[in-house]
């Protein structure tokens, strides 16, 4: 049986020296007694105190509360949950003082967006790739999209805090998990998922995705994701504002879950929905949040991730297809995985046709030159067995009947 890739040595140690202390009889602050402390910390740090109005502080309290309650965090882990929260309030603070500083931000125009969504591991981030490469389209790069603001030139990118921030950020991730370029490659400059815009409402995949945390999943499940998405909207004006002109790409297969959310605040967007084998690809995606948690946990439990993750996407499809059938279907466009393998400069051609977007020679050519750069498993092969998740061929199948023949899916997994 294959098993969760193993804890650094320095992390492990880390864990056994915390613990020890914790014998010793002190034991860890409760983050819901640490709430009031990470945002005075985010203040002193930020030099400014508005957090903005939306209605984030019910996330917040919620998953502070779930942490506590629920999760299993090993000490490691709760040191990087604070970092993390940490680092979202002070990111919401620095886009409030931003607008504080230029009201102006807030009255900018986001027209035709794209985004790109779709089961996770179905192409979506290779076909994010591929359209950043037409200079029409702006994307969140990931060292802006982990502290955001407006954009700079890009010769002043390697001088930028931030982005020297992220470089850093990025190496203890791969430290911390050196299998996770073979699954997900990040680079500061690449473009980067809506992730982080949605975490600054506390409502975000990441964190149940990090720890077992079932009553933020259920609360975060029912909740009405329109003002994270306003947000998201708000976000982008302020990241974008030197370069109002271009369109926006953007990709989360999150989306799937709040597709109508997004369109009530982006009711002009254009919406790529990628397709491959469920089958196929929800293993994948378990082996990736039982890596990641394993840092943050000690013994994730694989099968009730499968058994979650099955449940989640299964039915993200449905609500989605649910959703599609109440806006025109010119709005959508839909792309087979293979497609995107097989001729990815067709595959755009034909996606940029369907929305009357234009895509030039120039375009053409950046696009093919990456897709020859950056074969598919050039970091390496992500490899894991469904059977440790608890995801049989036919149970994958059964529960994705109805997104499989709706969409004519083609099987990719043995009987």
């Amino acid at each position: 049986m294959s098993q969760v890739r193993d804890q650094r040595f320095p992390v492990r140690l880390f864990n056994r020296a915390q613990r020890f202390v914790e014998k010793l009889g002190k034991k860890p602050t409760l983050f819901v007694e640490a709430g009031d402390d990470l945002k005075e910390s985010a203040r002193k740090a930020v030099g400014f105190d508005d957090f903005g109005g939306d209605p984030w502080q019910d996330g917040f309290q919620t998953l502070l509360q779930a942490y506590d309650e629920e999760s299993q965090l090993n000490p490691f882990g709760r040191v990087m949950v604070k970092s993390e929260l940490t680092t979202i309030l002070k990111n919401r603070l620095r886009v409030e003082k931003a607008f504080s500083q230029n009201p102006a931000l807030r009255q900018a125009a986001i027209k035709r967006p794209i985004f790109v969504l779709g089961l996770p591991r179905t192409g979506t981030t290779a076909l994010h790739n591929l359209l950043a490469q037409d200079p029409s389209n702006q994307v969140l790069e990931y060292w802006i999209n982990n502290a955001p603001g407006p954009r700079p030139p890009r010769d002043a990118w390697e001088n930028d805090p931030r982005y020297k921030e992220a470089v850093q950020g990025l190496k203890v991730m791969y430290w911390l998990d050196p299998g996770l370029k073979a699954i997900h490659l990040l680079t500061p400059e690449g473009p980067e998922e809506c992730r982080q815009l949605l975490q600054q409402s506390f409502t975000d995949d990441t964190f149940d995705c990090n720890a077992s945390i079932p009553s933020y999943s259920a609360w975060y499940a029912r909740r009405d994701m329109t003002p994270s998405y306003e947000r998201h909207r708000e976000l982008l004006k302020i990241i974008g504002a030197n370069s109002p002109e271009r369109r926006w790409c953007l990709k989360y297969p999150a989306h799937m879950r709040h597709l109508r959310a997004l369109l009530k605040t982006y009711p002009d967007a254009c919406i790529v929905q990628t397709h491959r084998d469920p089958g196929r690809v929800l293993p994948s995606l378990c082996s990736l949040i039982a890596g990641w948690r394993g840092i943050y946990e000690d013994h994730p439990d694989r099968m009730n991730i499968g058994s979650v993750q099955l449940e989640t996407w299964a039915g993200a499809l449905e609500s989605a297809l649910a959703v599609r059938k109440e806006f025109p279907e010119a709005q959508f466009y839909d792309l087979h995985f293979q497609e995107i393998v097989s001729d990815p400069a067709a595959a755009a051609t034909k996606m940029y046709h369907h929305f009357g977007f234009d895509f030039d020679r120039e375009a053409e050519e950046r696009l093919r030159t990456w897709h020859r750069e950056n074969p598919q498993h050039k970091h390496g092969e992500h490899r894991y067995r469904a059977e440790d998740f608890g995801l049989s061929p036919q149970r994958m199948a059964d529960r994705f009947s109805a997104y499989i023949e709706h969409f004519q899916v083609p099987s990719e997994t043995l009987p």
